[in-house]
């Protein structure tokens, strides 16, 4: 039995059938520096914490990796000294 050519309708990356690529997410300018992200600066960490106290994901902060990691830390210490929920 004979294979099966790759036409355009099986290529996996091109199921919509357009040959245009997607338009990249903008990158969120960020207007604060790694100083910034103390646990002391309440009004700052409040901003990437929901109503319920949970941290929000890099998805929706559209935060750099490191930037992350560092909001994690200051998030988790403002909780230990009850400064933020």
């Amino acid at each position: 039995m004979p294979r099966k050519t790759n036409t355009e309708k099986d290529r996996r990356g091109n199921r919509r059938g357009t040959t245009e690529r997607r338009t990249p997410r903008p990158k969120p300018k960020i207007d604060f520096t790694v100083d910034a992200l103390d646990f002391k600066n309440t009004n700052l960490l409040r901003q990437f914490v929901t109503d319920q106290g949970r941290i929000l994901p890099r998805k929706y902060t559209g935060l750099p990796a490191h930037y992350q990691r560092k909001l994690n830390q200051a998030i988790k210490r403002a909780r230990q000294m009850l400064l933020v929920k």
